[in-house]
């Protein structure tokens, strides 16, 4: 058995049990896959770690990750939990082109042969690395003192202050003058403001600016203002929605915000050449810290001198020439080379903040039509047409995105890979791993903390971690409205309603506002019981995308009541809203949704006729899901099962079809089979993340839940009462995951069937009574009122 305890270095401990590092008994914060490292590199003391180890061990093989940065940002968090240095290391020392040695003696202490047991390094040390792995969060020091001159000891500080003295300070000042103060630290922030142009040439608008925000945000080191966040306080400074912002106008903001710099830029005409500027001013003192000016001969050209002048202001910024050096992809390499794309591309981002998702689309493809191998507007197009509900149309832009990968910045790739492992192959897994190792390497982005708390873990039901990635969102943009509505959300799917609501009203406080918060609130609403808030809520069908959405929820409510009929109307509406503003595969979740209800209710035929009318409309994966769960809960088996395979087929690596929408789908078929043994068997493989929220549930508002519900009526079937007691209830006791959802109003008869299974008349009898009580004002049309009371009656 290994030691639980491994100690090395200036009281240095690492805890197997505890899975903790400490330093003189006090927890050290690191993360998962620097911990793993770490007890990677003791377990193997003394020995050669190579990177492609260290890959298959924290990564397995065939990973769609950029491990290398990964690697780079778990090594760098390492060093600075040990306080290790690079160029003088005594525990990780890097074997240049080959991997690591740890070279700190250990001692093992709680091992099975002894309590204490000391362990050497199995080869001695080798020379320090030639080159310093490079540390991706740290900026310089002020004053660098080689760690060499540290370790002689005070009498070289003596030495060299008598030096300074002797030369009358002369050498002193040549240093600093030489090694400047950083302007900026890691926690300030950049409003950068429009380019100047006075060439004449539209092209110039909005497209220079545009450029600068992608080379500067390679940098791990540097924070811009979003542009969401500049547009809501021009608005609070009474400036109108289409002003510019001008140096002005950006030193009123960076103040308002307590921002560090503005950053402005120029472009001129000098006779047949071109002059670009870019300046950088303190807010606080006023001060120009940065300031240059380029003759560029060619437009052709401009991008590229951009460039070259963005990684010099980084430099003088006070980023490490290491991280400049590892994160300058050319703008050109970057984006595009065309200034039209570039200018399509920078219009999408301005109308996406200040529109929608739905606006903004027009404005990518005429970037993509421009410059056919411009990556990150393709990604950014896979991102807004998922925004929409268009899934297959999302995944293509995103497969091409991933195609070219090689053509955009480090942080546009890190976006392009996740997403792809989210829109395309949806392996959500994977996709957790790639976030982890963004976050990692741009401590300072909201993006792989986005996607964690509202794409990836929500549907893993991993609903505590998405709150913490969501709380991190807002950290990092308090006025990004997307992260309040993750925050609310994840609070609602805890059932925690006093938290989703005070979110949603910092939120109102601050002026944001979205379809989806205006969506938060009714379903709020609907969960605290409040209809007249219901109602009230409605009006969010005047906000801009919003209006089919809302009709989707209240059609669901009007169902979860048992008022089918009118449920059906706002469904069909909801299905005409989106097809009228060109988003079939919108529309045909939305109708997918109504084959669902009616194939629980136990319209058959109706179910049927609404799967078909899905189906001619789109074949996504939501879609199709939806359509084989109808077919199959209204007795079309053979046709569930095909369609069931070929989802397999088509998406083999996708989390939520192998963990949520296969296991329910085949889990029905079994029971039509009546086979509930083997409706169980099928279940199994969905109880690692079987009360998350699929991505059916976002818009369609069904599946979650469904592998649970499904193994109720297993259990039902097989007359096992206590077992399906027990998942009837994980349904009921999941109110905030499951919504208005027809199971949330199901389970309540499926749960008295299950306590008349055991003999427990009481607890029957009032889980009847609940259900009768929801649908008392249900379409006399629908049986189960019916068979609810029959059943009830038996038990008196």
């Amino acid at each position: 058995m290994p030691a639980s305890i491994l100690k090395f270095g200036e009281g240095f401990e690492l805890d197997r049990i505890a899975y903790e590092l400490r330093r003189a008994g006090r927890p050290q914060k690191l993360e998962r896959i620097p911990m793993d490292i770490l007890f990677l590199f003791v377990d193997r003391r003394g020995q050669l770690v190579t990177r492609d180890e260290i890959i298959e061990r924290i990564w397995g093989k065939g990973v769609f990750l950029d491990t290398d940065n990964g690697i780079n940002a778990a090594i760098s968090k390492i060093r600075q939990a040990l306080r290790d240095d690079p160029e003088n290391p005594t525990s990780i020392q890097t074997v240049k082109g080959k991997g690591y040695r740890f070279i700190a003696a250990v001692t093992e202490v709680g091992g099975a042969d002894s309590p204490t047991a000391a362990s050497e390094p199995e080869t001695p040390p080798a020379p320090p690395p030639e080159y310093p792995e490079p540390k991706v969060e740290a900026a310089p020091p002020v004053l660098s003192i080689s760690p060499a001159l540290a370790s002689n000891g005070i009498k070289q500080w003596i030495f060299l202050f008598a030096g300074v003295v002797v030369l009358g300070g002369g050498a002193l000042a040549f240093f600093l003058r030489s090694h400047p103060k950083p302007a900026l630290t890691r926690n300030d922030t950049i409003v950068l403001a429009d380019f100047a142009n006075t060439t004449g040439d539209p092209v110039f608008d909005g497209t220079l600016r545009q450029g600068l925000a992608v080379e500067l945000e390679q940098s791990p080191f540097l924070s811009l203002v979003s542009d969401s966040r500049l547009q809501q306080t021009m608005r609070l400074m009474g400036q109108p929605t289409d002003a510019r912002l001008t140096p002005s106008i950006a030193m009123e903001v960076c103040e308002r915000l307590a921002s560090a710099a503005v950053i402005d830029g120029s472009i001129a005409t000098l006779g047949n050449q071109y002059v670009l500027g870019l300046r950088a001013k303190d807010c606080r003192t006023g001060k120009v810290f940065y300031d240059q000016q380029l003759q560029v001969a060619r437009k052709e050209d401009l991008l590229h001198e951009l460039s070259g002048m963005a990684n010099e202001f980084r430099s003088r910024a006070g980023e490490s020439l290491a991280t400049v050096k590892e994160h300058d992809k050319p703008l050109e390499e970057a984006t595009t080379s065309s200034l039209e794309a570039l200018r399509a591309f920078s219009t999408a981002i301005d109308v996406q903040v200040a529109s929608g998702s739905a606006s903004a689309i027009p404005f990518l493809k005429r970037a993509i039509e421009l410059d056919p191998n411009f990556a990150v507007a393709y990604a950014y197009l896979g991102r807004l047409y998922g925004d929409v509900g268009e899934l297959d149309l999302s995944a293509e832009n995103t497969a091409r995105a991933y195609q070219l990968r090689e053509h955009a910045s480090d942080p546009e790739r890190f976006f392009i890979v996740a997403h792809y492992q989210i829109a395309v192959t949806g392996n959500l897994e994977q996709a957790a791993q790639t976030c982890e190792i963004w976050a990692a390497t741009y401590p300072r982005d909201k993006a792989p903390h986005g996607f964690r708390g509202g794409l990836i873990y929500p549907v893993l039901g991993r609903y505590e971690e998405a709150l913490e990635q969501s709380k991190e969102t807002i950290q990092l943009d308090a006025n990004f409205p997307v992260g309040y509505g993750m925050l609310s959300a994840n609070f609602m799917f805890l059932n925690d309603w006093k938290n989703a609501e005070s979110t949603l009203k910092s939120a109102s406080a601050r002026g944001l506002d979205s379809p989806d918060l205006a969506v938060l609130r009714y379903e709020l609403a609907f969960l605290k019981g409040d209809r007249a808030e219901m109602d009230r809520q409605a009006i969010g069908e005047t906000i801009p995308g919003a209006k089919d959405w809302v009709a989707v929820h209240r059609a669901s409510m009007l169902a979860y009541y048992g008022l089918l009929s009118d449920s059906d109307k706002l469904s069909r509406l909801a299905v005409e809203l989106a097809q009228e503003a060109g988003q079939p595969e919108r529309a045909a979740q939305f109708q997918a949704a109504l084959a669902v209800r009616q194939a629980f209710f136990g319209e058959h035929e109706a179910a049927r006729q609404s799967a078909n009318i899905a189906l001619s409309i789109s074949n996504g994966r939501d879609v199709q899901y939806g359509a084989a769960l109808a077919f199959a809960l209204a007795g079309d088996t053979d046709r569930a099962a095909t369609m069931a395979n070929e989802l397999e087929k088509r998406l083999p690596e996708d989390t939520a079809v192998r963990f949520s929408y296969l296991p329910a789908l085949r889990a029905a078929l079994a029971l039509n089979r009546h086979a509930p043994s083997k409706a169980i068997e099928y279940l199994q493989v969905a109880a690692s993340h079987e009360l998350g929220s699929p991505p059916s549930s976002y818009l369609g508002l069904y599946g979650a839940l469904y592998p649970v519900y499904m193994r109720g009526a297993a259990y039902l079937a097989a007359h096992q009462g206590e077992q399906a007691t027990a998942e009837f209830q994980k349904v009921l006791d999941h109110r905030g995951v499951v919504l208005s959802d027809p199971i949330g109003a199901l389970a309540h008869l499926q749960l008295g069937r299950a306590y008349a299974l055991t003999g427990d008349k009481q607890k029957a009898r009032a889980a009847y009574d609940d259900f009768l009580h929801l649908w008392k004002d249900a379409d006399p049309s629908i049986p189960l009122p019916k068979e609810a009371r029959a059943e009830e009656d038996k038990l008196r």
